[in-house]
């Protein structure tokens, strides 16, 4: 088994958020251009989206590299990002793509209510290392995070849905990543009450 290695957080941080920037660029520059390739006419959106699936899997397998492990969500949003993009391509239909991001989504809150449903805080199990709570503490976070998720679900599904493809490009980039950090910073400052001191010398 590979030990797990520390190395530059801003490096780790440009591995794991890099990805969807250089999408959203590559969009940019493609969005109003179409392709040929075997006889079929492929949208800007539809290439910038197979362009992303090996620059995820790149970006994967340095980090994998460097630190020597890799975490079940990352892996998870890698294999949807790699199994909807091979939709979106065979299908030649971007909804696949922009499906992806509310089935996501929707896994994440199904695992976390699942976890509810048991009486248990699974989030807890992931995170509590580095953010030591009392088990209240992680049961309300657990259940505010669950309906964060479906929120973000179904806004999703009504996004790109309703609005053009530079709207859903830039709220799936920025957007829903602030609301979800800024959900996170909201919950872990309202219930520092049940933050444990640590203990360590």
């Amino acid at each position: 088994m590979s030990e797990s290695r520390e190395i530059n957080p801003v490096l780790k941080q440009f591995l794991e958020l890099g990805p969807p920037l250089v999408f959203f660029v590559i969009y940019l520059k493609i969005r109003d251009n179409s392709y040929e390739f075997g006889g079929a006419e492929y949208s800007g959106f539809i290439v910038s989206t197979l362009i992303f699936v090996p620059i995820i899997l790149i970006a994967m397998a340095v980090l994998w590299a460097l630190t020597g492990k890799l975490s079940r969500m990352q892996l998870f949003t890698a294999f949807m990002v790699v199994f909807f993009g091979g939709l979106t391509a065979y299908f030649n239909d971007e909804r696949f793509f922009k499906m992806k991001t509310s089935i996501v989504y929707a896994v994440f809150a199904a695992l976390l209510g699942i976890g509810l449903l048991r009486g248990q805080s699974w989030l807890a199990f992931v995170l509590q290392d580095a953010l030591p709570m009392r088990e209240e503490g992680w049961m309300i976070l657990t259940r505010r995070l669950c309906a964060m998720f479906v929120a973000l679900a179904l806004l999703n599904e009504l996004i790109w849905r309703t609005m053009s493809n530079d709207a859903w490009v830039v709220i799936e980039t920025f957007g829903f990543p602030i609301a979800l950090i800024a959900f996170l910073f909201w919950q872990i400052t309202a219930l520092q009450k049940y933050l444990l001191e640590d203990k360590k010398k």
